[in-house]
């Protein structure tokens, strides 16, 4: 497998787990992962937001952590990267208005090249009005958002992920194993398992 170049858009009270799991699994599997926010250098945070199922109509929300960015969102040239990451939680609502976020967001859809979004991510792919004649999960409430843009929601269980082509997507942090799993796949990650014997 040759290692890829990972691009992860990012903004304040992006979703704690949905930042942080897929960030630390994809490096654990060897590949560079930049996360980057707009107006924002490596070496700064943006703050968390932890979005929990307690019975309520909707997620609650709560405070996360810092998470630590790693690239300069002015050095981005998304020519130089293999597969795009958007994580959920508050921050695609405003990064869709940053017209550089969209450029961004566009060039990997006009080259082909692996994306993964989830949860409110999708927020993200309607305003780059990727999404037309496109299967696209993500959070029940961003369903009117997927449709508006003219892409056909994927109504699946909350721990599910759906793969449309380069597009993985799914609805809450609860898909992970399945979304991470899936958007292995589509960058031709294979994990292969070993048994180990012990010596007699």
């Amino acid at each position: 497998m040759a290692a890829k170049r990972i691009l992860m858009i990012v903004g304040d009270f992006v979703e704690d787990y949905e930042v942080m799991v897929p960030f630390q699994a994809l490096l654990a599997v060897g590949h560079t992962v930049h996360a980057v926010c707009p107006d924002k250098k490596a070496g700064d945070s943006v703050h968390t937001a932890i979005h929990d199922f307690e019975g309520q109509q909707t997620y609650s929300e709560k405070r996360g952590h810092n998470f630590a960015l790693n690239a300069s969102f002015a050095d981005i040239d998304p020519a130089r990267y293999d597969a795009l990451v958007i994580p959920g939680g508050r921050a695609p609502e405003y990064l869709r208005l940053n017209t550089r976020v969209i450029e961004i967001v566009r060039h990997f859809f006009e080259t082909a090249k692996p994306v993964a979004a989830i949860c409110h991510g999708a927020q993200l792919l309607a305003g780059a009005r990727v999404l037309e004649g496109r299967t696209c999960s993500a959070y029940p409430a961003c369903r009117a958002d997927v449709e508006l843009a003219g892409g056909t929601y994927a109504d699946i269980a909350i721990d599910a992920a759906v793969t449309d082509g380069n597009l993985v997507t799914a609805p809450a942090w609860p898909a992970h194993p399945a979304w991470i799993g899936q958007f292995l796949g589509v960058l031709g990650t294979r994990i292969v398992h070993e048994e180990v014997r012990q010596a007699a």
